[in-house]
């Protein structure tokens, strides 16, 4: 009994390897006769991506452009009203100045803010245009390979009337595949690192408003009480010229 359960065991052994094999082989084929399907979708999400990005990214730009313009009109009504203010002060009419100072301060933080956010922008659109631009020279040599592919494929189905692809076909699939799984995987690393910066510096930001709220620090953002005292400083300076 020993005997022919020893005996039994290989035998057992090799038929399953052999269903494994088999299975492995079909899988194998199905992938191969299908690749080019698979290839070309895969080939029109990325376009797809890619020409998503363009727009988001040319949408950027024209806000920024309209931001520089409302820059330019900020700096202009602060240059106007402070004049405007002295002119007040000299007159006596500190009621007046008061306002223009408190309106100032609120045009002047809106100009800060401004300012800061096209510097950042215009680190960031750099990156972006970089991405974009090497995510277009990779896509154009994927749709050229892939059309080598294809064209391959038709004369050896032209030749031996099979529909599987060659060894040389499935490896060069094989490879775009991977190009785009590696793309992939690049821009969701790029967004989680993105996102985790901008909540590390929303969260020190808010922190350092509330001490600079609290009193702690040098103040940031104008304040009309400031404003108002550099005014009285411009006015006494002007009067004092006149004299």
């Amino acid at each position: 009994m020993n005997n022919v359960h020893k005996g039994e065991t290989p035998m057992l052994k090799i038929f399953t390897t052999l269903v494994h094999g088999a299975a492995a082989a079909a899988e194998e084929e199905m992938m191969d006769r299908h690749a080019l399907l698979l290839l070309d979708q895969q080939i029109r999400d990325v376009a797809s991506g890619v020409e998503r990005s363009k727009r988001a990214l040319a949408l950027a730009i024209a806000q920024d452009e309209a931001e520089g313009r409302r820059l330019i009109t900020i700096e202009a009504s602060i240059s106007d009203l402070e004049e405007r203010a002295v002119a007040a002060l000299q007159a006596g009419r500190d009621d007046l100045a008061g306002e223009a100072a408190q309106a100032l301060a609120a045009l002047e933080a809106d100009r800060n803010a401004v300012r800061e956010a096209r510097a950042v922008f215009a680190a960031e659109v750099k990156k972006l245009r970089h991405a974009v631009t090497d995510a277009s020279r990779r896509l154009a040599a994927l749709e050229r390979g892939r059309r080598i592919a294809q064209a391959a494929e038709a004369v050896r189905r032209l030749k031996t009337g099979h529909t599987g692809a060659t060894s040389a076909q499935t490896s060069a699939l094989t490879d775009a595949e991977a190009t785009l799984k590696r793309l992939r995987e690049r821009q969701t690393e790029a967004v989680a690192a993105e996102a985790a910066l901008d909540a590390i510096d929303e969260a020190a930001d808010a922190i350092a408003e509330k001490l600079e709220a609290e009193g702690f620090g040098p103040r940031t953002k104008p304040t009309a009480s400031a404003v108002l005292e550099r005014l009285r400083r411009k006015a006494a300076a002007s009067t004092a010229t006149a004299v």
